[in-house]
């Protein structure tokens, strides 16, 4: 039986899918919210217009995971290890799937490493790659990567958590799944403000294409794999989310070119995600001039049209990673 832990719109999207397999628990802490989505069979909250079939079971009982085998992590990567320490003794022995994306702040890991550290008797995993909610949800098509280190156990998840309308690809590069999926999400806050600048189509592409350096860059010297970066949880990410306006990261990256105030109650993993990509880039002697320049623009030092001029006049190079 499979578990998923956190009903935000993407935990409750991949259960939903899921659920056309087989029983599928999802876990929620607000008493509450769990309440409201027993009563209207929908997550009218986070997944508004999308159903709950019969098959889903929604709780606010940690315990009621202890009889699934493997448990879908859908929690922000802040929160992360909170919620695992929390839970330790519910989830250990269990196959964990961390459905998160972003880079920890205090330490500079990533989620697959933060489950092997806190649940160290857990198999870890990390689903990853271009999917939104809502479309999972109402049952369209997606192609997402999901990354084990155990060759052997992500073979078994990927016949797991393959759905009609979701299909998986598998890698043991776990660095490089979680590395793509991460720093995505710097590079969307980046297009998003060219966006909401009015700087332009040509601006957006030049900041994707080399953006896209960037976690090159980043990935190859932390051991990932280039393949990796390549796939569905590296370049089909940053295409997804850096062109649509569904990506929360994108549209606070619109609120700043706008100069606009963005809801604080959103969560928006590439704020941290960039602070500590900047710290750790620093320390490896790594250039990522992007990663920088959204640092200055969310924390208020630079302007978008500052962010742009220091990123122009850069020295001219020939084009290589």
């Amino acid at each position: 039986m499979i578990g998923v832990m956190g009903a935000g719109a993407f935990g409750t999207a991949l259960a939903i899918s899921l659920a056309g397999n087989g029983p599928v628990t999802l876990w929620a802490r607000d008493k509450a919210h769990v309440a409201e989505m027993q009563a209207a069979r929908e997550n009218a909250r986070r997944l508004p217009g999308a159903a709950l079939p019969d098959a889903l079971r929604i709780t606010a009982e940690i315990g009621d995971l202890q009889h699934t085998t493997t448990v879908l992590l859908a929690v922000p990567m802040q929160k992360l290890r909170a919620a695992l320490t929390e839970h330790a003794t519910a989830l250990t022995g269990k196959t964990l799937v961390a459905c998160c994306k972003g880079i920890e702040l205090d330490t500079g890991k990533g989620p697959v490493q933060v489950i092997a550290e806190v649940v160290p008797d857990a198999v870890a995993a990390i689903l990853t790659g271009p999917g939104f909610a809502h479309d999972i949800a109402r049952g369209l098509p997606a192609a997402m990567t999901l990354a084990c280190a155990d060759a052997l156990a992500g073979a078994a998840l990927q016949d797991t958590l393959s759905t009609t309308n979701l299909r998986l690809y598998r890698t043991t590069d776990t660095i490089g799944a979680e590395l793509g999926g991460a720093l995505k999400n710097v590079i969307a806050i980046a297009c998003g403000a060219a966006m909401g600048a009015g700087l332009g189509e040509s601006a957006r592409a030049a900041l994707m294409t080399r953006g896209y350096a960037e976690m090159q860059r980043m990935a190859q010297a932390l051991g990932a794999r280039p393949e990796t970066l390549s796939g569905l949880s590296g370049f089909g990410d940053l295409a997804l989310t850096c062109t649509s306006e569904q990506s929360r990261n994108t549209r606070l990256g619109r609120s700043i070119g706008h100069g606009e105030d963005f809801d604080p109650a959103v969560t928006v993993e590439g704020v941290a995600t960039a602070r500590a990509v900047q710290i750790r880039a620093r320390s490896l002697q790594i250039d990522m001039p992007i990663t920088d320049a959204v640092c200055g623009l969310t924390d208020g030092e630079l302007r978008v049209d500052q962010a742009m001029d220091k990123l122009l006049s850069r020295p001219l190079k020939e084009e290589k990673c």
